[in-house]
């Protein structure tokens, strides 16, 4: 699977603008120090969130950014599909031609990688900001992590 340093920012940067955006409009330089990234990246990621409709900026002294929604009604989908981050977990190019290997074929784990893809999407459409603040994304996957030590002892 393939998740670029664009989505996984903007979704850091998100996250830190929900925890943190309370009483007044954060800057991008106090999330660039929180979470160690580019301030002229960040920059760039909040300019396509704007535009996304995402965030509001605020200008003048005190200014900085808002959320334009609720933590609990933005989805970590919307802020990746925001920055122009697509989530591939195929080497196809969305739009070319349906092969994978060679000009007339697809490999033979195309449709797996396909499907998995689309399960990345569906469970990342189903996970907010707020969900991630209150670190409510922890679900069942931890309980097969504690299990596989168990496991590879039998």
């Amino acid at each position: 699977m393939k998740l670029g340093t664009k989505g996984r920012y903007a979704v850091m940067a998100m996250v830190d603008l929900a925890m943190y955006d309370k009483e007044k409009p954060i800057t991008l330089s106090e999330i660039a120090d929180r979470q160690e990234i580019s301030l002229s990246y960040l920059e760039q990621l909040f300019a396509k969130l704007r535009r996304a409709g995402l965030v509001k900026s605020i200008r003048g002294p005190g200014g900085g950014y808002r959320l334009a929604f609720a933590a609990d009604s933005i989805r970590v989908s919307d802020v990746i599909r925001a920055v122009d981050e697509p989530i591939r977990a195929t080497r196809c190019q969305p739009g070319g031609p349906v092969s994978c290997v060679s000009k007339s074929s697809r490999c033979l784990t195309h449709d797996l990688w396909d499907e998995l893809g689309h399960q990345i999407h569906l469970y990342l459409s189903s996970v907010t900001l707020e969900d991630v603040c209150e670190g409510r994304v922890l679900g069942t996957s931890r309980l097969f992590d504690e299990a596989a030590p168990e496991m590879a002892a039998q």
